[in-house]
């Protein structure tokens, strides 16, 4: 098994936390950069990769807020570390539906539609069609990517205590 690098607790877990806060908030400014700049409107599945990174934000930011020594600060880490592999694991399902691995689900939503002028001006998006892709991936797929190795690097940093 790897060995953490040969820094202080308190440098790991000051590590975990910033680790916790910018990447969950990098893929979800960049969803929302993607939606309201790029012009692409996020499907269902979209939505719910987005909301673990929300609970990631604010818990990495109770971290931060938290003195290093505190016994809550390790917790809501390593609790903001789950909420990126959840976005992650989602992320996954909504890549292989993307890629016809399996099939998505079959109802459509109006994320958020009220009236039937909402619904009819809301675009319908389908889950298992790819808007946009670099290098190969779309963006389901680099939110797996991205969340899963940052969640894995958070993990690492934070779950490891010294000896004393």
């Amino acid at each position: 098994m790897l060995a953490p690098p040969p820094v202080s607790d308190g440098t790991r877990l000051r590590k975990a936390r910033l680790v916790a806060l910018v990447i969950p908030a990098g893929l979800l400014g960049g969803a929302l950069f993607s939606q309201y700049v790029g012009g692409l409107y996020p499907c269902e599945m979209c939505w719910w990769q987005r909301y673990p990174h929300g609970l990631a934000i604010l818990l990495a930011l109770a971290a931060l807020a938290s003195p290093l020594r505190a016994p809550r600060a390790r917790p809501l880490v390593l609790l903001a570390a789950l909420a990126m592999a959840v976005s992650g694991a989602i992320g996954v399902y909504h890549a292989g539906v993307e890629l016809k691995w399996w099939e998505g689900f079959t109802t459509c939503t109006t994320s958020g539609a009220r009236t039937l002028e909402d619904i009819l001006s809301t675009p319908l998006v389908r889950c298992d069609q790819v808007q946009w892709s670099f290098l190969g991936l779309s963006l389901a797929a680099w939110n797996a990517i991205i969340s899963i190795g940052g969640a894995t690097l958070v993990f690492w940093l934070a779950a490891w205590k010294r000896a004393r």
